[in-house]
């Protein structure tokens, strides 16, 4: 996907996350495996944004052209999930537990996420892992029940892009 899919698509899929952390990278590895096993509605398309979630929801509120889906996919840590459970979570649900710098889980990124939802007509869903780990130094590769999670997410990303109304 190119940047100005970004303002030309009605539905966008963002994956959020570090590959040199561990699970952390699950974003990024859910979108390398639909743009090499799946076929996108037209209407949709995908970026890995690793880190920049930040800067590009930001650019998202500042434009007069908007998607009208917007789906997250990220890594979390939730006390009472398994490792690998796909699952989608509110905006609200977001721990502001900092997994790395600039992640989806800080307060300026959720406080973006909110003035979207309700200052616009885009519809925001945040999908997720939970993670068994993740390292306290750069350690590349998922953890086997994260990456068998990733055909599960893939599924559930075509399911809901192609859900109608958005």
């Amino acid at each position: 996907m190119m940047l100005k899919d970004i303002f030309e698509k009605e539905s966008i899929i963002f994956g959020c996350g570090n590959p040199l952390l561990g699970d952390d990278g699950f974003g990024p590895a859910v979108i390398d495996y639909v743009n090499a096993n799946c076929s996108l509605p037209d209407h949709a398309a995908c970026m890995d944004v690793g880190t920049s979630i930040r800067d590009i929801l930001f650019d998202i509120l500042l434009s007069e052209k908007k998607p009208r889906q917007i789906v997250i996919v990220d890594a979390v840590d939730h006390q009472d999930r398994s490792p690998g459970e796909v699952f989608e979570i509110s905006i609200d649900g977001i721990s502001p537990a900092k997994i790395g710098d600039f992640s989806l889980h800080q307060f300026p990124t959720t406080n973006m996420l909110k003035e979207i939802t309700t200052e616009t007509s885009v519809n925001v869903r945040i999908l997720v892992v939970q993670i068994e780990y993740i390292p306290d130094h750069i350690k590349t590769g998922l953890s086997d029940p994260v990456r068998q999670a990733i055909p599960e997410m893939c599924d559930l990303i075509l399911k809901t892009v192609t859900e109608k109304p958005f």
